[in-house]
């Protein structure tokens, strides 16, 4: 038998935005309401549906080549 995940999928402070709603018709830009709904408050309304494929990830950071030396790698 499996057991429900009690943790939510990246984590449980993510802010609802209709970005990244299963009802967004336009990923790349404006986000577009399929049901033709407003956004009550804060960029979410009522049948806001979460999808994590819609997020899209952050950037990874810069690599500080100049920081080391060949120095630093030798053991």
């Amino acid at each position: 038998m499996l057991k429900k995940k009690k943790t939510p999928l990246f984590g449980g402070s993510i802010p609802p935005s209709c970005g990244y709603c299963c009802y967004n018709g336009c990923p790349e830009g404006q986000p577009v309401c399929t049901l033709r709904l407003v956004p009550e408050e804060e960029g979410k309304c009522r049948s806001y549906l979460y999808n994590p494929l819609m997020r899209e990830p952050k950037p990874a950071p810069q690599l500080r080549a100049g920081a080391y030396q060949p120095e630093d790698f030798k053991l």
